[in-house]
């Protein structure tokens, strides 16, 4: 009888953990319905790649648009376009990027440059653009300084390489250095599924939301 108790208890312990057990497919239902809610609840309207390509290439701030690309599956909204000019086919550059990043999933906000006290030290990527194709790792000339070393605050919380949702604004926008006071840098709102974003987001099949500027390096 003893035996038998002890069988059922396994039992009950092996069926209890299979249920607690996330599939890769869960965590991708699960990461779908969190964008699906963070957009409801963030009023945002999404609008498809031929729509925003009618509309010049611009998301109607009013309306809160942000344009669904069909290639990446990133959410992106153009708050500035941003001054002087895109980057070109073959060219190389390095650009400076203050941003802010919040978990969808978790709620919360795990990494930024874009506070008061950090706001002049940037992460900078280079980014090479060959045909329409992008890029980039963080170098070493921003700001986290460890053991005599100097990372950006991505590149020391997440590693060198940039997550591919970063590079999917680069083709609708300019990244120059403001020359007057009418001219703004760049600014991006993007909302990056896993498969698009750094290593924590794509171990834990987790979304984020980012604030980001781009302009070339000085």
């Amino acid at each position: 009888m003893k035996k038998l108790l002890l069988i059922c208890l396994a039992a009950i312990a092996v069926l209890s953990s299979c249920n607690d057990y996330e599939t890769y497919g869960d965590k991708k239902d699960k990461e779908r319905n969190a964008i699906s809610k963070f957009i409801s609840d963030s009023s945002i309207v999404v609008i498809s790649e031929d729509q925003f390509v009618l509309q010049g290439y611009v998301t109607n701030l009013a309306r809160n648009e942000f344009v669904k690309l069909d290639k990446s599956g990133v959410y992106m909204q153009i708050v500035r376009e941003g001054c002087g000019e895109k980057l070109k086919n073959g060219e190389t550059a390095n650009l400076c990027c203050r941003f802010e990043e919040f978990n969808i999933i978790k709620e919360v906000y795990p990494c930024s440059n874009n506070s008061v006290l950090m706001a002049e030290i940037p992460d900078v990527m280079r980014v090479s653009c060959s045909n329409g194709t992008y890029n980039a790792s963080y170098t070493n000339s921003a700001c986290v300084t460890l053991e005599g070393h100097k990372y950006g605050n991505m590149c020391f919380t997440y590693g060198a390489s940039v997550p591919a949702g970063w590079l999917a604004p680069l083709s609708y926008i300019k990244v120059g250095r403001p020359k007057s006071m009418d001219d703004d840098i760049a600014k991006v709102r993007l909302i990056v599924p896993h498969s698009q974003g750094h290593t924590i987001a794509a171990q834990e099949v987790e979304p984020y939301y980012y604030e980001i500027t781009y302009q070339k390096e000085a």
